[in-house]
């Protein structure tokens, strides 16, 4: 799949290429080479190949979708129509979904082929793709390091060219990290720019959906496709959706970039700054402005992301008890010891623990001790980032602190794993688009990412930004070697 999103859908739309020809080789591409990754949980062949035929015949009938042929892997805490999902977890194996979820609907319009669904981190609480009840995903870079978390599985699915484009979901940077570890464009749009009904809920003030592909031009294009007002999500925007391909072009002359001092820390990989100071420099050199500011509340910034996001995980994840759907634990003498055991054996420890932690700090008085002292926490970082952007259009910073660590290398430390999302955290606090693109590589090859971050809706104003930087540099170009062939 070494074509992008843009060439298949040009190429199918044009007629020039067959998206039924094009699906059948991705899924032969997923069968030689996805046994060592593990990035998919479950492949729809079948359905892909039929709305691949589907598709052809819309292009001979005088069609040309926008997303035409362009075969897409989804995040397994998206919901799709009579495929299993299970947010790679126990407690929802065998849960048949009977309706599309919005994002769904829109790529099924626009030409796309749907793959399969992507493993994650369970329930999306994690930042390697470890907690998968399904196995972990392995980098392809590096089959012994983790892809990065929770949308592990999307990003390397398309690192690995076992899809062109993929959607993952975002909560405090998992679509952005694991782009950054697998050398890919991950965007996370504004919260309400892409409708969030039929994706699982974690945290339900911080998730947001949002694509993975080879290029910035690809990114534009699957927002377009999918972003856009949805009456039946009370958080969705009512704004129109901008021509986002159309950002990808131009050079920066005019562009105030800020780099935010607290994102430059103490114990960061040297490698990984270096990569990120050096892509800055680029950024001037093509015309922008650069400012030095500062981001005061942003070392609060992890601390009230994890207390908000656990609170809201644990209202969230209440239903998943046995009743309704998904496992049922056998053998209980009444209905508490049903409770206790359904979610005892479905939910994973990392699971667990954040439903704990949500529930101690909602829980009679701690709640203002903690909930509420980390919600004024969260509105001061969103003043932090109104007060920056008066003097700057976009942000400029690390997408995380090192490049690609050791599977298992933090499993035991969850602290530590949690901090592997400290540059990404404080953009979903404030419900701001950002976007990680390649930017470099360590001594031993693994990719650096760079985040570019813009206000709310400007999502051209940070594609611009972050077009002007990869056509001007050949990091996206680079492929896992075991890959290439």
């Amino acid at each position: 799949m070494s074509a992008t999103a843009a060439e298949i859908a040009t190429l199918v739309g044009g007629g020039h290429a067959s998206a039924e020809e094009i699906a059948r080789t991705t899924f032969a591409r997923i069968r030689r080479c996805d046994g060592r990754i593990g990035a998919y949980l479950r492949l729809d062949e079948e359905g892909a190949l039929r709305s691949a035929r589907e598709v052809d015949a819309r292009v001979r009938l005088g069609e040309r979708p926008v997303l035409a042929g362009v075969p897409i892997a989804l995040k397994d805490a998206i919901v799709t129509r009579g495929v299993e999902t299970t947010c790679a977890s126990k407690i929802l194996r065998g849960w048949i979904p009977p309706y599309d979820a919005a994002v769904v609907e829109r790529l099924r319009a626009a030409g796309a082929v749907i793959t399969g669904k992507a493993n994650m981190d369970e329930f999306a609480m994690g930042s390697s793709n470890e907690n998968s009840a399904y196995g972990p995903v392995r980098n392809p870079w590096d089959l012994e390091r983790t892809p990065g978390g929770s949308s592990g599985g999307s990003a390397a699915a398309v690192a690995a060219e076992l899809c062109a484009a993929a959607l993952g979901s975002d909560t405090g940077g998992s679509i952005r990290q694991p782009a950054a570890m697998c050398g890919v464009v991950g965007l996370k749009p504004t919260y309400g720019r892409v409708s969030r009904r039929g994706l699982v809920a974690f945290a339900s003030s911080l998730d947001q959906i949002g694509p993975l592909a080879h290029t910035v031009e690809d990114a534009a294009l699957l927002l377009e496709a999918v972003a856009g007002h949805d009456e039946r999500d009370s958080t969705s925007a009512a704004r129109p959706v901008e021509p986002y391909r159309d950002s990808c072009r131009g050079d920066l002359r005019g562009l105030r970039i800020g780099v935010p001092r607290e994102f430059f820390v103490a114990g960061m990989d040297s490698e990984v700054e270096a990569a990120v100071r050096a892509a800055i420099e680029v950024l001037g050199r093509l015309g922008g402005e650069i400012v030095d500011l500062s981001l005061p509340h942003t070392p609060h910034a992890v601390a009230a992301y994890y207390l908000i996001c656990t609170a809201e995980a644990s209202a969230n994840l209440a239903r998943y008890d046995g009743v309704r759907f998904g496992h049922r634990a056998r053998g209980a003498q009444d209905l508490l010891e049903m409770y206790q055991r359904t979610r005892g054996e479905g939910f994973g420890p990392e699971v667990k623990r954040r439903i704990m932690l949500g529930t101690y700090a909602l829980s009679a008085g701690y709640y203002e001790a903690y909930y509420g002292k980390a919600q004024k926490v969260r509105t001061l970082i969103c003043r932090d980032f109104e007060e920056a952007f008066r003097s700057c259009d976009v942000l400029a910073t690390p997408t995380s602190p090192t490049a690609a660590f050791r599977l298992g290398e933090r499993l035991d430390d969850p602290l530590q794993m949690h901090l592997a999302d400290v540059f990404t955290i404080s953009v979903n606090l404030a419900g701001l688009p950002g976007i990680s693109l390649p930017c470099g590589a360590t001594g031993a090859g693994l990719p650096i990412g760079l985040q570019i971050i813009a206000p709310a809706f400007a999502e051209q104003t940070m594609l611009r930004a972050a077009w002007a930087y990869e056509q001007s540099t050949d990091w996206h170009l680079r492929r896992p070697p075991e890959w290439t062939a």
